[in-house]
């Protein structure tokens, strides 16, 4: 999941030993297409964070090298962000810390008539994520290697804990103060 085509896994290749020595964790890699390409990296620390000296440090590295072996031929313009709030979910340790918040997942085969599914994350367990659906009374057991693509929903809940995470504090009306 962390990557779409066959350009994105060799790109995913050149650029992942360089993050891992850095240590980044790529979440995702997309060639995106339009009149300019765009090379969208996701990347993040290994505590979850990514700030925007991080996404720059990542950056030029990575330029360096798409500068010397020239993967996507080309022109193109390189993105490097973190992951946001509403992240994808493209690993299973990502199924496991982001237990317990809202996800959608989509499958590359039906099951039960259906692609899509929303439900509440319950951890990852022998290679399937597993997800609470709403009405339904057992937990799914989703093998991870049907999944097509994966992220988390932005709720409350969600915002809630990444604002701690960043120690930001909100008061009353919705407003946000670091301590």
């Amino acid at each position: 999941m962390k990557t779409k085509t066959t350009l994105d896994e060799r790109l995913l290749a050149l650029v992942d030993p360089i993050a891992t020595a850095m240590g980044f964790e790529i979440v995702r890699v997309r060639v995106m297409g339009g009149k300019r390409k765009t090379f969208q990296i996701m990347a993040e620390r290994t505590d979850g964070t990514m700030n925007v000296e991080d996404c720059a440090t990542l950056s030029r590295a990575v330029s360096e090298m798409l500068e010397s072996e020239d993967p996507i031929g080309d022109e193109y313009n390189l993105e490097v962000s973190s992951p946001g709030i509403d992240r994808p979910l493209t690993a299973p340790a990502h199924f496991e810390r982001w237990e317990g918040f809202e996800a959608k997942l989509e499958l590359d085969r039906l099951v039960e008539g259906r692609k899509r599914f929303t439900g509440t994350l319950a951890g990852f367990e022998e290679g399937h994520v597993l997800l609470d659906i709403k009405g339904e009374d057992e937990t799914a057991h989703i093998p991870f290697d049907w999944i097509a693509d994966a992220k988390l929903v932005l709720t409350n809940a969600l915002m809630e804990a990444d604002s701690k995470a960043r120690g930001v504090v909100s008061d009353q009306q919705g407003s946000e103060e670091t301590p």
